[in-house]
């Protein structure tokens, strides 16, 4: 378990946040990879090139417009097709620019763009969660909207996630037009948003209820610029909660995108017993290793409820699935959204990189943890869009009900 809290630097990428490029990711446990192990391929698997270099002359010598790519560009495109045949979202090719900007987004400077996260439905592009306090969400954005065009760009199936980020980034104060389906309407609307300045703590403590006696801790990200940082702003809320000694705990994850996988096996060992499974980790040879609680967990025996929705996604749904499976929280809101991969950071030559899905995540009872096996809620109770007009959270209101009981 020792080995698990180190962690280094694993993502889990399928959601990509739209900040001055795009802050990130949905981070998960970092998996160190081995040049010898992911650069070499079995010679058997060659294949023949010519018909990829006869294509390649003729795009030189017919296409109308000589000088529309470069052969850099050309060579970027070609490898980006490669990668995105095997149809999985959350494993790109990024150019050295592209690599950059990531690489910067994950260093905890401040961002700049609408704050909120994309991913996928169906092979369409969504909104997963808008941030707590983005232009996004002020702007009426939704967990579970369809983005269907960009300023003049209208999207077509299996647009890549990453260059639809690209296009909604921008500087704060410029605008950016999206017109939008809202999930479970039928009529798109037009919203411009104003893009801001994005900054989110990872998490939030508050005293709630007439006296004082529920600790609502709102998560919105399982990331901080390293998990040591995490780990460190969680530590000093259970030394609050252990001082006041609270023993009713409301955890807010609704719209929480994920991060360190580490992180969410830090604070979920804090709610269980020594030998209780976490979560379990499968690479593509089927091997297993399982995540352990600790003996001593600082919050045991408290009486928590979770509250979750669609834009729950990774990292925050290995925290949920492991308390509301080994019977310690009750779990309330919506279904998550199922995003149950790692994927490897390897650089590459020339300043580019690729991230591809390495591992599955898996609940304490072994399934994968995916679009088709989210975590279901113990108690369903929908957030409407009227309600969402209207300020009304029937979710929260269920919730404080359920924890005074």
């Amino acid at each position: 378990m020792q080995e698990n809290r180190n962690g280094a630097r694993v993502f889990g990428l399928l959601m990509l946040t739209v900040v001055a490029f795009c802050v990130g990711v949905i981070f998960g446990r970092y998996i160190t990879p081995s040049g010898t192990d992911l650069l070499s391929f079995n010679a058997s698997k060659r294949v023949d090139f010519d018909l990829f270099w006869e294509v390649w002359g003729v795009l030189e010598s017919k296409y109308v417009e000589k000088e529309v790519a470069t052969e850099e560009e050309m060579v970027y495109g070609a490898i980006k097709g490669l990668v995105n045949s095997y149809g999985d979202p959350a494993t790109v090719f990024l150019t050295p620019e592209e690599t950059e900007n990531f690489n910067d987004s994950n260093e905890g400077k401040l961002f700049q763009g609408i704050g909120a996260e994309l991913g996928y439905e169906d092979g369409a592009i969504i909104i997963v969660t808008p941030l707590d306090g983005s232009p996004a969400k002020a702007a009426g954005i939704r967990p579970g909207d369809y983005i269907l065009a960009v300023d003049d760009y209208e999207l077509k199936g299996g647009e890549n996630v990453y260059e639809i980020v690209q296009k909604i980034r921008g500087d704060a104060g410029t605008v950016v037009k999206l017109e939008i389906l809202h999930k479970g309407e039928f009529e798109p609307v037009t919203l411009e948003i104003t893009r801001g300045e994005i900054t989110v703590p990872s998490m939030e403590l508050s005293y709630i209820g007439e006296r004082k006696d529920i600790a609502l801790i709102d998560i919105t990200r399982f990331t901080e610029a390293s998990l040591q940082d995490w780990a460190a702003a969680w530590d000093d809320v259970v030394k609050d909660i252990q001082t006041k000694k609270v023993n009713k705990i409301l955890i807010d994850l609704r719209s929480n995108p994920g991060g360190y996988f580490n992180a969410a096996v830090y604070a979920a060992d804090d709610f269980l017993d020594s030998g209780k499974i976490i979560s379990k980790q499968e690479d593509g040879d089927g091997k297993v290793q399982t995540f352990d609680a600790e003996e001593g967990g600082r919050l045991l025996g408290k009486k928590v409820v979770i509250l979750v929705d669609g834009g729950s996604a990774s990292a925050s749904e290995i925290f949920a699935g492991a308390l509301q499976q080994n019977g310690v929280a009750t779990v309330i809101g919506e279904e998550t959204y199922g995003k149950g991969t790692a994927q490897s950071v390897l650089d590459l030559r020339g300043g580019s990189s690729i991230h591809i899905t390495v591992l599955k995540w898996l609940l304490p009872d072994g399934s994968w943890l995916n679009r088709d096996n989210p975590i279901k809620p113990d108690v369903i109770v929908e957030n409407s869009a009227e309600d969402f007009v209207k300020g009304v959270d029937k979710q929260y209101n269920e919730a404080i009900i359920l924890i005074n009981k």
